[in-house]
């Protein structure tokens, strides 16, 4: 009998290997984060717009234009955690639950924001435009940081670099979708136009389901 149940677990813990493995392959890790953008392909996302998406040095890169990376599939409850560096006067952000993948914007999405020279700073960097603002706002300029934001339900927080900028902001409007990485068009000049450069960079996307 004793021979019998070493061999017996022997056999569990080769199946358990296996199963490890084949979900690690996937793109999931043992903490249950899933590897949207690993610094490698952009299998998991569209380009929507004309900003002009690249890979270099491990980093999606956009320094031109106005446009999204959108992902292929849509969530409902989760936890993002996603690094990123932009320039001082880029305007980027994270849209969660896009409702039209083929036009983002924060009238069918919530617009977790990244932008430090924002005209209206109470919705700039680390706030969610039209829904929860900032004070005082945080400046992601210049660096990597790191924002995890948390959607569950009606429910919303967003931390960016340790720093709670949105501490359980309630709105129902949109219950699943898609989620955008931006590179957007900038402070406008004295002519009215405004700019579109700006360096954008994405390293790491991960999303864990809740």
């Amino acid at each position: 009998m004793k021979r019998w149940s070493a061999v017996s677990i022997a056999l569990l813990l080769v199946g358990f290997a296996a199963f490890s493995t084949s979900h690690q392959a996937s793109g999931q890790t043992e903490r249950g984060w899933v590897t949207l953008f690993d610094g490698k392909n952009l299998d998991n996302f569209n380009k929507i717009g004309d900003a002009n998406w690249r890979i270099e040095d491990g980093a999606v890169v956009a320094d031109k234009g106005n446009g999204f990376l959108v992902t292929k599939a849509a969530y409902t409850d989760y936890q993002i955690r996603a690094e990123f560096w932009v320039d001082t006067d880029a305007n980027s952000g994270i849209f969660i639950r896009c409702t039209d993948p083929e036009k983002i914007g924060s009238a069918n999405a919530y617009e977790v924001n990244i932008w430090d020279t924002r005209p209206d700073p109470t919705y700039g960097t680390g706030a969610i435009v039209d829904l929860a603002k900032v004070d005082p706002m945080p400046k992601a300029g210049g660096k990597w940081n790191v924002y995890e934001i948390t959607a569950k339900g009606s429910t919303f927080t967003v931390t960016l670099n340790g720093q709670k900028t949105v501490d359980g902001a309630q709105d129902a409007k949109f219950a699943s979708g898609r989620i955008a990485l931006q590179h957007g068009l900038g402070v406008k000049d004295d002519k009215g136009v405004a700019n579109d450069k700006g360096v954008v960079k994405f390293r790491r996307v991960e999303i864990k389901p809740l």
